[in-house]
Formats: C-alpha cells, structure tokens, sequence
C-alpha cells in the first residue's frame, strides 16, 4: 500500500485530481450514493428543467457495469499516461492545464448537448490524448501485436476501433475537440501569427502560479518542437489487447 501511495502522490497535481474525481464519483454511482438518473447529461434535462448539475457530473461519473469496467480501467490508464504526461509538459505553468482542462470539459459539454452522448469520459480522454499526440507526433506508440507508428495517428486508430465495434462517436468528438484546442493554442499563434485566443485568465495564475514562468517547452513553434523528440520515444502498453470501446 504504501507503493500505491507514493506512486498516487506522484501523479502530476491536476491529472491527480482529475483521475480521482472520476473514480470516486463513478464509485459513487455504482453504489446508488449518486443516484444514477440525476448525474447523466441530457439536453431536455439541462436545457428544458435547468438541471445545469449535469455539466459537471457528466464529466467525472462513467456508468460502471459489469459490461464497462474494464473500458474504464482503461480509460484511467489513459488518463494516467498522456494526461500525466501532457501536464508534465506544461510544468512551469500549471495554470495553463488547467485551463485547457476547463476549455476542453466546456467543449466536451457542448459537444455531448448536441450529440446526445450522456457521459463525456471518453469525450475528455481522447480530446487531452489527442493534443499530447499533436505536441509529440513523431514519438513511436506501440499498438495491438506490436505494431509501431508515429502517435499522431493514435487518436483516430482509437476513434476508429471505437466507431466499428461499438458505434460511438465519443472519440470523433474527442479528436475535433482536441484539434480545435491544438490549433487556437498552438498552430494559430505560433505557425500563423495570430492571436491567442486562449491565454490563460490571471485568477487561474494566481490559483496555481508560474514556476520560474513559462509553459515548459512551448516557446517553440509544434513543427520545431517534433525534430527535437528523442529517438524510439515513449512506448505505449495500451496495444496490448486492450480496446477503447464500451
């Protein structure tokens, strides 16, 4: 136990948070402590009744069944590797995770309103997968009998995977959601000399502030950045017979 411990506190802070948050509060509704007809995300419900709690619960509660724990076991390994990664990256201005954590889960909302998707964990999964992958696309993941591949592809082999056996569009989401955060934050401001649209708000600055400034690494513009990954890169478990799916 006390390994578990030191590995949990190891975890990057928001990813921590995140990753424990999901967790218990889908616990939670497993055991009826959050009745499962009040956490579930529904237009009618949210748009109709103002249940506007649903935005929030939609994004922390899964719907554990005998059916779908392990899709969630991996979809808290997913969390755990690139979330905890991709906060690592950002380690010199945690406020600016966190503010893409909240960009993303706004987006996720919107999207899961218009889609009828009652849940947003894969949503918020594949959206933070997708931006690691886009700040790391010539890194090596290995994938299902050992197949290897530059990560920029990892999102849509799961998106993929995920629309032909299970029919969700969950992942599509998650990747047009990833791509618009990639771009406004990343290709805009940096590739096309725009502006940034999405500069982290002071109040989240002094919530959680700036180590010695900066955002880690991101000075450089993405395409600049990619010559830069080491050779072999990060390898990936998650092929190993393991599916996103429901």
């Amino acid at each position: 136990m006390a390994d578990v411990g030191v590995w949990y506190g190891q975890l990057p802070r928001f990813t921590r948070y995140w990753l424990t948050a999901t967790v218990v509060a889908s616990l939670m509704s497993r055991f009826s402590i959050l009745p499962f007809h009040y956490v579930y995300l529904s237009r009618r419900l949210v748009l109709g009744e103002w249940e506007i709690w649903r935005c929030l619960t939609s994004l922390f509660v899964y719907p554990l069944t005998s059916s779908t724990g392990f899709h969630f076991l991996i979809n808290c390994y997913f969390i755990i590797q690139y979330s905890g990664r991709l906060e690592k990256e950002f380690s010199r201005s945690p406020a600016d995770y966190l503010y893409m954590q909240i960009v993303i889960s706004a987006m996720a909302v919107i999207g899961g309103l218009i889609f009828n998707v009652s849940f947003l964990m894969d949503i918020l999964v594949v959206a933070v997968t997708y931006v690691w992958c886009h700040l790391n696309k010539d890194v090596i993941v290995t994938f299902w009998f050992g197949s290897r591949f530059k990560a920029i592809y990892l999102p849509w082999i799961l998106a993929g995977i995920e629309l032909i056996f299970h029919g969700s569009v969950a992942s599509l989401i998650g990747i047009f959601i990833g791509h618009l955060y990639y771009f406004l934050k990343f290709q805009y401001p940096q590739d096309l000399d725009g502006g940034n649209f999405l500069e982290t708000p002071k109040i989240l600055k002094r919530f959680a502030p700036d180590i010695s400034g900066g955002m880690s690494g991101f000075g450089i513009p993405p395409g600049n950045r990619n010559n830069q990954a080491p050779s072999g890169g990060f390898t990936s478990n998650w092929g190993r017979g393991n599916i996103l799916g429901r």
